[in-house]
């Protein structure tokens, strides 16, 4: 796996979900379920719709209870998404799970899946980015910064995906150790948000 072969997943993902271009299209993955193509089409699937939803969320006319329920869908796709780069560290995990690690071996500042997710991320600004630069309705003040900002955009992803590789290589040679930390998010669970276990020692 590169970070190349990511960032085709990643836009074909992208290119999916503007067919429709709302929130509400079920995902229609058109990977094998179980492959690490699957797992990164559904990645990036949620981080497109996210992406549309926290526009939504900031129209300001937008009314109170629509407001809160998109609130409520960002706050579930947050924990889909950690979920998600998870099962992408845990498939990793099993690639190399046979690699011994040299003596010295170092380990990495975050797993590759929480790199990999940065790069979903940072596809889905230069997809929205270009968009802006095209804009024929905007000034050209707006088009040349957004253009300027693309530019940057593609300078990082340049050496993001460079950085992941060659993580992807010190793994895969025992020169960096694989070793991952669950985010174990605190205020989805019931039995850990003081909020909710105090309300449902109350209902009782």
């Amino acid at each position: 796996m590169t970070s190349e072969y990511c960032i085709q997943i990643f836009q074909q993902s992208i290119h999916d979900y503007h067919v429709e271009d709302n929130v509400n299209t079920p995902i229609a993955n058109r990977y094998t379920e179980g492959t690490l193509e699957h797992l990164l089409y559904a990645k990036n699937w949620i981080d497109t719709v996210q992406w549309h939803l926290e526009d939504i969320i900031r129209d300001p006319t937008i009314d109170a209870v629509t407001a809160l329920h998109i609130k409520r869908r960002i706050d579930a796709s947050n924990q889909e998404r950690t979920n998600m780069v998870e099962q992408i560290d845990d498939w990793l995990l099993d690639e190399y799970a046979l690699v011994q690690c040299k003596e010295g071996a170092t380990i990495n500042t975050e797993s590759p899946a929480w790199a990999i997710d940065r790069l979903s991320i940072l596809e889905l600004k230069i997809y929205h980015m270009q968009i802006e630069a095209d804009r024929t309705d905007a000034t050209e003040q707006h088009q040349q910064l957004c253009l300027y900002k693309l530019k940057v955009l593609l300078e990082q992803r340049t050496d993001l995906s460079l950085s992941i590789n060659q993580l992807l290589h010190d793994i895969a040679k025992g020169n960096k150790k694989m070793k991952v930390y669950r985010q174990m998010k605190m205020y989805n669970d019931e039995s850990l948000n003081p909020v909710l276990y105090k309300q449902k020692s109350t209902a009782r």
